[in-house]
């Protein structure tokens, strides 16, 4: 009679082998959290950040730490992005984007743009006039870039702010120096842009579009009842708000805040 022996594991074997499941489990479990929380982070960070943008002296680093500091910095023109969060009422955080206007480094705003809520085109009221050429084309980069986003992205509000308006004279208008400062803005920025849309349509040069890559530009167009050229107002990209506002270097924001208004913006922007 022959008897049934038991087969016996080694040890050493049986261990390893639960040693080794215990850690796939452990790594697995460790993988699925930090992707849960990596797309948590970028989801609450998605959407959030409000981008000024602009050519250079238009006012953005004043703004910026006015917003930030509650009190504007004396500035010159910058080479680096600036970042910061702000809280605004109720509670809620925004972050404020920085991004200079020189025309080798303008165009980073695009790196922020997956996670814009609002572009704030920075303007200068006061010399708008002089450098329209130059302004309007720094905006016609920033509105083919909205334009051109994917039907899958949000597309961020358009702000464009007729900045330095305590700078505008009034003359003998009624109106008050921020109206007055915005119509200027809106009038010559739709003039130029018009320029350009018309330029493109047929093959006219004007002033900045010498280089090959502007003429692969497009964003300007616009439909409903528009007539005689360009209007943001009928603009296809989607609604533009217009705001005055202005700074006084140096001071701390109290009851004369010239930046209000761009305030009130960005919190029912956060609503």
């Amino acid at each position: 009679m022959v008897s049934a022996t038991p087969e016996i594991l080694p040890l050493v074997g049986s261990l390893s082998t639960k040693t080794f499941t215990l850690l796939s489990v452990a790594a697995a479990v460790i993988i699925f959290f930090a992707v849960t929380l990596l797309a948590r982070a970028k989801s609450n960070s998605r959407g959030h950040s409000v981008l000024l943008v602009g050519p250079p002296d238009a006012g953005k680093t004043a703004i910026f730490s006015s917003l930030v500091y509650h009190q504007a910095l004396p500035s010159h023109s910058s080479l680096q992005i600036n970042c910061a969060h702000v809280v605004l009422p109720p509670s809620k955080t925004l972050r404020i984007v920085d991004v200079p206007g020189h025309p080798r480094i303008r165009d980073q705003f695009r790196e922020h743009l997956r996670i814009a809520k609002a572009i704030v085109f920075v303007v200068d009221a006061s010399t708008v006039s002089r450098n329209a050429p130059a302004v309007a084309e720094h905006l016609h980069h920033v509105l083919h870039a909205i334009a051109s986003l994917p039907p899958s992205q949000p597309t961020p509000k358009v702000l464009v702010l007729a900045h330095k308006a305590d700078l505008v004279k009034a003359g003998a208008s009624s109106s008050s120096v921020t109206e007055v400062a915005i119509s200027r803005v809106r009038t010559v920025l739709e003039r130029e842009l018009e320029k350009r849309r018309a330029s493109q349509t047929g093959g006219v040069g004007v002033e900045s579009m010498d280089a090959e890559s502007e003429s692969e530009l497009g964003g300007l167009e616009c439909g409903g009842t528009a007539r005689g050229g360009f209007k943001f107002s009928e603009w296809d990209g989607g609604e533009v708000d217009f705001i005055g506002t202005w700074v006084e270097v140096g001071e701390k924001n109290g009851d004369q805040d010239g930046l209000r208004e761009l305030k009130d913006w960005l919190e029912q922007l956060i609503r």
